[in-house]
């Protein structure tokens, strides 16, 4: 089952592209952060991918809409950092450039809002041009060895966030009733097919933590299970449904929000 991630703009901790005409909207290690950590996890093809866009007003600080986060699971958030050094030997008019590159990343859980993992990771990339006796090639800093060095930290980060992403059952909601039929948010582009049977779970309550402060929600209580017998397409995966019946227990719960949709645990 294919989970929905949310992937917010990375911030900028360094002067990295931070010139005259620098603007936060268009900062360029933010975007080549975010462009990388977007393609590797479209590569491992888990995921539902949800990123975050400049042309409408967010509903929070991560920059997206309330209608945008349904059914998402997680936010991705993270800041980068970029440096580089030039070694030269005067001798043999060698010139080596080697950028360094740290990347932080963190996982939100959308329902509770806190950090259920955090990790860092660091990569670096070179190039170096040389000449002899006058013969060879000499160039300007080349700056898509930052690239090269912000793709290798999140690489040796991806194998973890993807085992992270994955830890947990897939879920879905039950978004309204029809007769004897309830649908859920989610459908084929998510791996749902017809017959597939999904637990019904009732949520546990919310006590809180006197040693944080935080709200713990207890562990919930299995109710019956849902078959699912139509799919309904949408060119957008967020409008996506599948349309289920009752094969095992009952659902008397009419607040649809007080249950999850969840994937049988093997």
């Amino acid at each position: 089952m294919k989970r929905k991630v949310a992937i917010a703009r990375f911030s900028n901790e360094t002067l990295y592209g931070k010139g005259v005409f620098y603007s936060k909207e268009n900062d360029p290690l933010e975007k080549m952060s975010t462009d990388i950590l977007s393609s590797k996890l479209a590569q491992s093809g888990k995921f539902i991918l949800l990123e975050r866009s400049d042309d409408f007003n967010a509903d929070n600080s991560y920059g997206f809409k309330k209608e945008d986060l349904l059914g998402v699971d997680y936010i991705i958030v993270g800041s980068g950092s970029s440096g580089s050094q030039i070694a030269q030997e005067i001798m043999s008019r060698s010139r080596e450039q080697v950028a360094i590159a740290t990347v932080n990343i963190r996982l939100i859980d959308v329902k509770s809002g806190q950090i259920v993992y955090g990790e860092e990771g660091s990569g670096q990339s070179s190039t170096q041009n040389k000449t002899s006796f006058g013969v060879g090639s000499t160039a300007s800093y080349d700056t898509s060895i930052n690239d090269q060095a912000i793709s290798a930290a999140i690489s040796k980060l991806i194998d973890n966030i993807i085992n992270k992403l994955t830890d947990s059952p897939w879920k879905s909601f039950i978004l309204d009733k029809d007769g004897n039929t309830y649908f859920i948010a989610g459908g084929k582009s998510q791996g749902i097919k017809i017959g597939d049977v999904f637990d019904v779970e009732k949520k546990g309550r919310q006590i809180k933590n006197p040693q944080t402060g935080g709200m713990i929600s207890l562990p919930g209580t299995k109710i019956a299970k849902i078959s699912v017998i139509q799919l309904l397409d949408s060119p957008v995966p967020n409008n996506e449904l599948s349309i289920c019946v009752v094969s095992e227990g009952s659902i008397d719960e009419t607040e649809y929000s007080n249950l999850i949709i969840k994937e049988n645990e093997k």
